[in-house]
């Protein structure tokens, strides 16, 4: 283990020698800031913050930031074995994975921004921090600028958190903003999303939810001290939201969110992902465009909301430097970190004891007795209706739209409730299903 700063100082302030891994959009902001704000970040941590080497692909590959031609290499080894703390910036699962468990295993601090790794790898990463003693810390894997994994972590340390709502990935909440805001469907909003730099080329991380999944399962090891990886996951994307779903849940006075959720379900905790429907009303209804926002339910400190940029170079940057500001200090003052025990080990439970509400929109045949059919069958499943909404299915003729809310049920009886009805010779098509989350 490193347990203290390097001996070797410029004036009477110890020096902590800092490796990148990766400058791209997040890392060429790191540097910018260790290499020209050295002064007032030794003011806040007490030791300098000495950027030692940056480890790339390409050296000679253009960069945001100007980056000194001396600090760039491409051996990431060696600039990891010459640092107090590591800065990882690379993402994926490996070769990070090796590298970080060589820095780790050899004592040296780490602060990553690699949500998809440690929902992966993070038990054998936490394991490796606390058989050395290094601190692992990863404030920018989740949500972005927004402080949410050191409160869930430390500030409601000594509470107990029952459930976590989140919007968790600016480029869906993006996108089902402006189906909501402009009336736009999936595929045009979209591709306003990639003009505008908030979606990737290649969306599928995003839209098919597996980012808001990662993170999801990072805060909900934390929130629930246990351990849970992505594949504890119920994840569901929103390339099935239409324009008319969305219209229709305006109508009804909601707002359609992809939402990660972690919650307490009997003797375990069921963490999903999925495009709820929610109350204008609610804290999470207004959160508009690219931003991220976090609602956190717990037995003592009662609601809490936390909001903010979710992506972006600067806002990530922000939280990387929070983290390595923090470890500097304890770095300085001979600290070990602050393992993490999965003590609570609560299981991940499947979807279908959630309780839980559905919004269905049937297309049936437009004739006497159908009604009495579809009500048959909820209530065979004892299930009852809270709303329906009957339309013209524009689509084809003699044909009705149905938009049922059903009261609140047992998931598993919900979707058996669905099924039960996709096999009605009156039902010629279930147009959508999405969750209803309760107002707060």
């Amino acid at each position: 283990m490193n347990p203290s700063p390097s001996t070797h100082e410029t004036s009477e302030t110890p020096v902590l020698r800092v490796g990148l891994l990766g400058a791209g959009t997040v890392g060429s902001q790191v540097a910018r800031v260790l290499l020209t704000q050295a002064d007032e970040l030794a003011q806040r941590t007490g030791v300098r913050l000495e950027l030692s080497g940056i480890a790339v692909r390409d050296v000679t590959a253009p960069r945001d930031v100007e980056l000194p031609r001396e600090l760039l290499t491409t051996d990431a080894d060696a600039v990891i074995d010459a640092a107090d703390v590591v800065v990882e910036l690379t993402g994926g699962i490996e070769p990070t994975r090796t590298r970080v468990l060589r820095a780790l295993n050899a004592g040296t601090s780490v602060i990553t921004g690699n949500k998809a790794l440690l929902a992966e790898s993070g038990r054998e990463l936490h394991d490796a921090a606390a058989a050395s003693g290094a601190q692992l810390s990863y404030e920018a894997a989740v949500a972005g600028a927004i402080p949410i994994v050191r409160p869930m972590r430390d500030s409601l340390a000594g509470d107990s958190v029952n459930r976590f709502l989140g919007i968790m990935n600016g480029t869906t909440n993006f996108i089902l903003d402006q189906m909501d805001s402009t009336g736009a469907a999936f595929d045009d909003a979209l591709a306003q999303a990639q003009e505008l730099g908030y979606a990737e080329a290649d969306p599928t991380a995003d839209v098919e939810g597996h980012d808001a999944a990662a993170k999801t399962a990072v805060l909900a090891s934390l929130a629930f001290h246990s351990s849970y990886t992505i594949a504890d996951v119920h994840c569901e994307g929103i390339t099935g939201v239409t324009a008319e779903d969305v219209a229709a849940a305006k109508e009804a006075g909601y707002v359609i969110k992809l939402l990660s959720v972690g919650e307490r379900c009997g003797d375990g905790v069921n963490l999903r992902v999925q495009p709820v429907m929610i109350p204008r009303e609610h804290v999470l209804g207004g959160v508009r465009g690219a931003y991220n926002a976090v609602f956190v339910e717990a037995e003592n400190a009662g609601s809490l909301m936390f909001y903010g940029q979710g992506a972006g170079g600067d806002p990530t940057a922000s939280a990387v430097l929070g983290d390595l500001v923090s470890a500097a200090r304890a770095i300085a003052l001979g600290a070990r970190g602050i393992p993490l025990e999965p003590y609570a080990a609560l299981p991940a439970v499947s979807m279908d004891d959630v309780t839980t509400r559905l919004s269905v929109t049937l297309a049936v045949n437009d004739r006497l007795g159908v009604l009495a059919r579809l009500a048959q069958v909820f209530a065979d499943h004892g299930v009852s209706i809270s709303t329906m909404q009957q339309s013209e299915d524009p689509r084809v003729n003699e044909t009705s739209l149905l938009r049922l809310v059903t009261h609140t049920g047992r998931h598993a009886s919900l979707v058996a409730t669905v099924d039960a009805l996709r096999e009605l010779p009156v039902v010629r098509d279930i147009v959508s299903v999405t969750p209803v989350e309760a107002g707060e």
